[in-house]
């Protein structure tokens, strides 16, 4: 059961709200779905699969991954508490177009298609949430397509690593990474092992980031993706 914000601390509210209106809205209008609980490295659905339901993830990071004829994979897209994957099946997609994996073990709620598409007529604020979330992953696709187009693998690295911190989502704790490989920063950015490697050390070194039972980081990375 997702607990109510105090009304006590109004100011905290907000904050709750943000996270857990999409689930609280599901649950509220009696959506059939099912909950799923998966283990660290557990694929959630495969490219090619049949595209038939949407997904809320609660709980985790899920990774977004595509690959090509020759079997090389790219990274899409990371995502965490509050996000919806396989939304395409809405759009009229019959096969899922890439892969999801989870990083980290995860809490998944599944919804069929149908399903989903009556609750968004139904429930408006619901559909107003869904529509924003989806404004808001385009935008980053866009960022995205901009930033490999015209920023160096140091800046790409470093605006990857503050987006899978969180900076920006207020609604969350951040600061600390979800466990990920630099093989899959890598994948994210377009560039070898060795330089994010190399970069890491050199974040580590100027004090943008640090070891301390996960990875943390600093705001201060900021500096190298600002910088010109």
């Amino acid at each position: 059961m997702i607990a109510k914000p105090s009304s006590k601390n109004p100011k905290s509210a907000p904050k709750q709200k943000l996270r857990f209106d999409a689930w609280a809205f599901l649950d509220s209008a009696g959506v059939a779905g099912k909950v799923k609980e998966v283990q660290k490295l557990e694929v959630i659905y495969s490219q090619g699969d049949t595209a038939k339901s949407v997904i809320y993830l609660e709980g985790g990071t899920v990774k977004l991954s595509v690959v090509n004829a020759l079997g090389k994979e790219a990274v899409v897209g990371i995502l965490g508490p509050g996000d919806f994957f396989g939304e395409g099946c809405l759009a009229g997609q019959t096969v899922r177009i890439g892969t999801a994996t989870s990083i980290t073990p995860c809490k998944l709620h599944v919804i069929e298609k149908n399903e989903m598409l009556k609750v968004l007529h139904e429930q408006h604020a619901l559909s107003d949430q869904f529509i924003a979330f989806m404004l808001a992953r385009n935008i980053r696709i866009e960022e995205d397509l901009i930033d490999q187009l015209f920023n160096s693998s140091e800046k790409r690295l470093a605006r990857t690593l503050l987006l899978l911190a969180r900076y920006g989502k207020e609604d969350q704790i951040h600061g600390v990474l979800p466990q990920i490989s630099q093989e899959t920063l890598a994948e994210m950015i377009g560039t070898t092992r060795p330089r994010v490697n190399f970069f890491m050390n050199k974040f580590k070194k100027l004090g943008f980031i640090r070891y301390n039972g996960g990875l943390h980081i600093n705001t201060s990375l900021l500096s190298v993706v600002l910088h010109d």
